[in-house]
Order: structure tokens, then sequence, then C-alpha cells
């Protein structure tokens, strides 16, 4: 399946953000990649602001076309705030739960420790990034995984109560999907709503 693999301060500096966490280029160059980045000055339509947003979420959480598609269509027909839906089940994805635990420092390395089968979901064994996680479930660290170094210093130090929807449990290596979270509650500076506009063109 097609990933991005390139360079990510070159997509941090696309949006003038460090989507994929502190990104220290972005303070020495923070205008566009590219021979003329720092001479840029087209206004941007207003098709051209929402694309960005929807390049900016996908971009954010690792999601490649047609699978956002898939689920704004599905945030489409749920009950509730088109936006705030899809991102819930973005949040709720398996790969960003086990980032936003602090078993891994990135989304990407969520996606790998899941891959390689160190995850669990009440139990089982769950190798899917994109599985969606339900209230009430429990995401754990595997438990022939927790003596891993690399899961060990990602979780060392790690506020956990970071995020009000999942409650931590050090016995399990793991925590608890509470409850959806309210957009208030979800840190990413994403105007879902020009995601929903352009979409709904």
């Amino acid at each position: 399946m097609a990933r991005y693999t390139g360079p990510k301060t070159k997509i941090a500096r696309k949006f003038g953000e460090a989507i994929y966490g502190e990104d220290k280029v972005l303070t020495k160059k923070n205008y566009p990649p590219g021979q003329h980045g720092n001479n840029r000055r087209r206004k941007t339509s207003e098709y051209g602001t929402q694309l960005k947003e929807k390049q900016k979420a996908k971009y954010t959480y690792g999601v490649l076309e047609r699978q956002f598609r898939n689920l704004f269509e599905r945030a489409a027909r749920t009950k509730g705030i088109t936006g705030e839906v899809l991102l819930q089940l973005l949040e709720s994805r398996l790969d960003n739960v086990v980032y936003r635990l602090g078993i891994a420092p990135t989304r990407p390395a969520a996606r790998q420790i899941v891959l390689h089968k160190h995850i669990t979901v009440n139990g089982d064994v769950v190798n899917i990034p994109s599985y969606q996680v339900k209230p009430g479930d429990v995401v754990a660290v595997r438990e022939k995984a927790k003596s891993l170094e690399v899961i060990a210093d990602n979780l060392a130090g790690f506020n956990h109560s970071k995020y009000p929807w999942i409650e931590w449990d050090e016995s399990v290596k793991g925590g608890k999907f509470l409850h959806l979270p309210q957009r208030e509650d979800i840190p990413e500076n994403i105007k879902e709503q020009l995601i929903v506009e352009l979409y709904s063109k």
C-alpha cells in the first residue's frame, strides 16, 4: 500500500505546522519548501484552502485518500456534526490510540508497533492499524512486548492524564477507551468544517 515515506520536515513546512511533532527546522525555515518557497505570496483560492486542510488531516493521522474518503462518508451517515464525527473516527483508530497512550512517540511508530503484533485489544492481539477502537475497549501492550526497551522508554515519564477519554492502567501497560473525545479535547489544529465543505461540493 502506498504511504508517504519522504522527508517529514518538507510536509511540516508545506503546512507551516509541526504536524509530526516538534520540528526544529520550522523555526528557521517557516516558509514552504522549494526553490521559490520564500517568495510565494499567491492568494490561495477557497478550494485550495479546503484541499490543504484535508491534506493536513490525512498527513497528521497517516491515512490514505480512499481510507479518508470512507471515513468521511461514514461520518456523514452518523448522527452528529459531520466534521466532529470525522475527527472522532480518526482518533478511534488503533494506531492513534496507541500513540495517545504514550506507547509510541509518533503515529508512524505506533502503526509499526501495531503491525508487529505488540498490541492487544481486550486481550486479543490486533495488528490492523485502522482497527476502530470502541468505548469500553482496553488497548494494552502484549505481555511478551512489555520488556521491549523502545516501549519502556516511550512510557517513562509520559503524562497519562493528558487525554480525558482514555484511562491508563499501569498494571496492564494499557488504557481503557472510555468514550469518544469531545472536539475541544482533541489537540490537533484541524479546521474540520473546511473538509466537510470540500467533500460537499
